[in-house]
């Protein structure tokens, strides 16, 4: 079992500094590996009505963990502002996160606050957000109508049983199922549907899945089991590397690699070579894609992670209520992401062994995927 972890909020997260000297953004910030920020990921609530074995197992997550108090979340006055501070320095993608986004009360009116935001280069704002779907049947057209974009849907399973296992709470594959379809009726997309594949857990529905979703409007992708946080008791035996699956599902259905759509794309794709769509891998553990990672992502509580496997945040939340101008929390954001040499993926992938048991990482539930 694994054992307590200390809710995010009391790990070490020093206060971000704000330069003596002020500029003004230039609408293109790069770290100090030369990759831009193009990627908000924004937590609106560390809670989640799934148990996921391998994000917030019953066994830590219990009816006795202490979640965050409302009053510790940052409004949405507070996350659209900080926002238009991420836009400025080139910003084009924002994804509400979570937890669970949807148990957050009245997301749409954030998504509305959001989609008023204008990109220096004009390019529209892309709003997405990631879902485990069991509230997008009755969210999918407000979300849709406030202006969000498209959704992300998790399911790791096809099979009733194996699904309910893993989501630990007696949730119905139908009922994600029929999230997809009102989603894709109220025009989210292109829709894509995450699969976390673990060794000796959901293995075998790897190829119903691709099955089922291979000529649909779906985009299927599957992820690779990752050492995310300290509460699942990841073990590298449980990954199942993305080319071990490549060859199980082009034994039956053949594929063939296709090119990224953008830099920093965290999946690869393929296609089906009859025409049937195509599939993604994410894989961070076996394929590490921190050489163009432009990702940032910032906690419910108003905490800037560089990285997912971070160890610590830093905390933007303080300067947003200490009455901090624009200007100085747009230093204190470009101080920050300069200064970020963050490559875990890169260096567990060359050592696998013994990374998992170092520093306490961020749990994945606080920040999102």
């Amino acid at each position: 079992m694994p054992e307590k972890i200390i809710p995010i909020n009391d790990l070490r997260s020093p206060a971000m500094a704000v330069p003596a000297i002020s500029e003004a953004p230039s609408g293109r910030l790069a770290d100090a590996l030369g990759r831009p920020l193009h990627d908000l990921r924004i937590s609106v609530t560390d809670r989640c009505n799934f148990r996921c074995v391998y994000c917030m197992p019953k066994e830590v997550f219990d009816k006795d963990y202490a979640y965050l108090p409302h009053g510790e979340l940052l409004s949405f006055e507070e996350i659209t502002r900080v926002a238009r501070i991420f836009i400025a320095h080139g910003v084009e993608k924002l994804r509400l996160t979570g937890g669970e986004p949807l148990l957050r009360k009245n997301l749409e009116r954030l998504v509305g606050m959001l989609r008023t935001l204008d990109t220096p280069s004009g390019r529209p704002l892309d709003i997405t957000l990631t879902t485990n779907g069991s509230l997008l049947a009755r969210k999918a057209h407000v979300l849709k109508d406030a202006g969000l974009d498209r959704v992300t849907v998790s399911l790791d399973a096809l099979d009733d049983a194996v699904f309910r296992r893993m989501n630990d709470v007696d949730f119905a594959v139908a009922d994600v199922l029929h999230g997809l379809d009102a989603a894709h009726t109220a025009g989210l997309g292109p829709i894509k549907v995450n699969m976390v594949v673990k060794r000796g857990t959901n293995e075998d529905q790897v190829l119903p899945m691709a099955r089922h979703f291979k000529g649909s409007p779906f985009i299927l992708r599957f992820i690779e089991y990752m050492d995310v946080g300290a509460s699942n008791g990841w073990n590298m035996e449980e990954v199942i590397p993305s080319a071990e699956l490549v060859r199980r599902i082009s034994a039956e259905l053949p594929l063939a690699p296709v090119d990224a759509n953008y830099s920093g794309e965290t999946a690869a794709r393929w296609r089906y070579l009859d025409g049937g769509g195509e599939v993604g891998f994410i894989s961070s553990v076996t394929q590490a894609f921190c050489h163009d990672c432009s990702r940032l992502r910032l906690s419910t509580e108003g905490k800037l992670y560089t990285c997912l496997f971070a160890t610590r945040g830093h905390d933007l939340r303080a300067l947003l209520r200490a009455g901090r101008t624009d200007e100085e929390l747009s230093g204190a954001v470009a101080q920050l992401w300069r200064g970020r040499t963050d490559r875990y993926s890169e260096t567990r992938t060359a050592d696998t062994s013994g990374l998992a048991g170092g520093a306490r990482k961020v749990e994945m539930s606080y920040i999102g995927g």
